[in-house]
C-alpha cells in the first residue's frame, strides 16, 4: 500500500510521525520528572508507558502512508527491497528534520528553551550493550510481524519498546535520529552529544545483526508487504 503514496505524502508522514515521536519521549520525561519529585523509577515508568502508547497510536494513524520514524528500519526497509535505496537519505532527512521538530515542540510545552545541549551521561560498554540489544530486538518483531500478522506490528513495536526502557541498560533508544534529537534536550530523556556517535554504532551493528537473523529465520521475509 506504501508504494501507492506518492513520495511526499511518504516524506511528510515520516516527518510528521518522527516529530510527534520525540515530543512524546522528550515531553513525558519531563512531565514524568515533574511529578515523580525526585523518584527516577516512576519517571521512567510515565516515560515508557507514554512512548509505547503514543508509539502504537502513531504508527496506527500513519501506517498506510509511511510509519518508518527511524532510520535503522528505513535501511532494513531497502535491505529486503521494500524501499529503494535512492529514496533512503530523503527518509532519513525527514526523519531528522521530524527529531528537531519534536524536540522544539516539547520544549515550548514546557517553557523551556528550544535547544539545550544534554548533559545526561550515557557511556560504557553495558549501555551499548543496552543499545545493540534493543535495537536487535526491535528490529526482529518488526519484520517476525510483519511476515505473520501485519496487523499487530503497532502493538507489537509499542509494547517492546516499553518493556526495553525497563530492562535494557541504556532505557532503549534503538533509534538513531530519536538519539541525535534527545542530545538536543538537557532534560530526562537527553544524552551528552559526545555519547551519540556510539550509541548511534551500536544501533547500527543491533539492526544490522537482526537483518541477518531474520534472512535465516524467516527465510520468505522479502514476501513481506512492508516494514
Amino acid at each position: 500500500m506504501i508504494q501507492a503514496v506518492s513520495p511526499g505524502r511518504r516524506l511528510a508522514s515520516e516527518l510528521i510521525g518522527t516529530a510527534m515521536l520525540v515530543a512524546i519521549v522528550v515531553g513525558s520525561g519531563i512531565m514524568g520528572e515533574r511529578l515523580a519529585n525526585g523518584n527516577e523509577a516512576m519517571a521512567l515508568l510515565a516515560n515508557s508507558i507514554a512512548t509505547g502508547a503514543g508509539l502504537v497510536a502513531l504508527i496506527l494513524a500513519l501506517g498506510d502512508v509511511s510509519a518508518h520514524f527511524n532510520p535503522a528500519v528505513t535501511l532494513a526497509a531497502a535491505e529486503a527491497r521494500l524501499l529503494r535505496w535512492r529514496e533512503v537519505p530523503a527518509y532519513i532527512a525527514a526523519q531528522a528534520a521530524g527529531g528537531v521538530t519534536g524536540v522544539i515542540a516539547a520544549h515550548v510545552m514546557f517553557g523551556l528553551p528550544l535547544v539545550t545541549a544534554a548533559r545526561h551521561q550515557r557511556s560504557g560498554l553495558a549501555q551499548l550493550a543496552g543499545e545493540l540489544v534493543a535495537t536487535f530486538g526491535l528490529l526482529v518483531v518488526i519484520i517476525g510481524c510483519r511476515r505473520s500478522r501485519p496487523s499487530a506490528v503497532p502493538y507489537a513495536v509499542g509494547c517492546y519498546i516499553a518493556s526495553a526502557y525497563r530492562f535494557t541498560s541504556s532505557t532503549s533508544f534503538a533509534n538513531p535520529v530519536v538519539t541525535i534529537a534527545r542530545a538536543m534536550s538537557d532534560t530526562f530523556a537527553g544524552i551528552r552529544p559526545v555519547d551519540v556517535p556510539a550509541f548511534i554504532g551500536a544501533q547500527l551493528l543491533g539492526a544490522s545483526a537482526a537483518v541477518l537473523v531474520a534472512r535465516w529465520l524467516f527465510r520468505d521475509v522479502r514476501s513481506a508487504e512492508a516494514l
